[in-house]
């Protein structure tokens, strides 16, 4: 199979939307990371997306919808879910819900969960093909399950580090604003909790809630939302954190005043650093040594920086 690129325009998303309809499988841009797009209510569509990316099914999906309405037709939303949802949607926010039981969406999104996670993009592109489609997309991050995720058409289909060969095509918008997979937030027992650092800073998200989040234990082998796996992430080369310099067979990924042979930002903004993460990540590992990565500060964005850093850097 050739992996085809495939520009958003409205040929070009007419042709998705009939790949999709047809229970094909596809890369779209969302302004997080690309992700691998099925019919979230295909059964078999959803078995190509874990096929494609090896992925455990064991593992929920998250549900990409085209507005509040259609959420609430999938999703059961309370006062704060609304509030979550006035203040961060459309955007890098997804929220784990009670599922609908009518909400006919295939078992397999939620892993046989009670729980649904969604959120809406604010990817142009993908609000448009999602309005395109008329239906909630199931679709984790376009990238061999465990390994580097894409923020851009070039990371998907490659055929070596990407799914090129895997999957049809893939929606070609250039490169993820954000660059970092968005905050998930979930209630265990009643209580708003992070399940995910992400492209939206807990503080932010705090500051809505009038109340802190609450950080669960959460069990790698049984997760109750995406991202959760040890494992996640991950480079081909191994991967050393909080360096200050280099070993001799190293390269040094910056950040700040720590100077490496490429940086994820000279001048130490997090944002910045978010956006390049994953690129970074990429360009590091086609250098073909093992990479060291300079200290991030936890603060913000740098949250969702450590935690896909640690993750990248687990045990595999």
């Amino acid at each position: 199979m050739q992996t085809q690129l495939i520009s958003p325009d409205p040929e070009g998303i007419a042709r998705i939307s009939a790949l999709l309809t047809a229970g094909e499988v596809v890369a779209i841009p969302t302004e997080t990371v690309y992700g691998l797009a099925g019919d979230a209510r295909n059964a078999v569509a959803v078995a190509r997306i874990y096929a494609a990316k090896g992925r455990p099914s064991f593992n929920p999906l998250i549900v990409h919808l085209p507005d509040l309405e259609t959420a609430e037709r999938i999703a059961v939303f309370d006062a704060q879910s609304r509030a979550l949802a006035a203040a961060f949607w459309p955007g890098a926010l997804t929220m784990v819900l009670p599922l609908r039981p009518d909400a006919g969406i295939a078992s397999l999104v939620t892993a046989g969960l009670g729980t649904v996670a969604i959120r809406l993009p604010a990817h142009q592109a993908a609000r448009t093909l999602l309005r395109a489609f008329g239906g909630p997309l199931a679709a984790p991050s376009a990238n061999p399950s465990g390994r580097i995720s894409p923020t851009a058409a070039a990371h998907v289909a490659d055929p070596v580090t990407g799914l090129g060969g895997r999957i049809p095509a893939v929606l070609d918008a250039g490169a993820c604003p954000v660059g970092v997979e968005s905050t998930i937030i979930g209630w265990v027992a009643g209580q708003p909790a992070l399940l995910r650092p992400g492209g939206i800073a807990a503080e932010d998200i705090q500051a809505v809630l009038g109340q802190p989040l609450a950080a669960p234990v959460i069990d790698p082998d049984m997760p109750s939302a995406p991202g959760q796996l040890t494992s996640h992430y991950a480079p081909r080369a191994s991967l050393r954190l909080n360096a200050t310099s280099a070993a001799a067979d190293e390269v040094l990924i910056g950040f700040g005043d720590v100077a490496g042979e490429i940086s994820l930002s000279e001048n130490g903004d997090p944002v910045e650093a978010a956006s390049r993460l994953f690129d970074i990540l990429h360009r590091a590992d086609a250098l073909g040594r093992p990479i060291a990565v300079a200290p991030i500060p936890e603060t913000g964005l740098g949250a969702a920086i450590n935690d896909r850093l640690r993750r990248a850097a687990a045990p595999r």
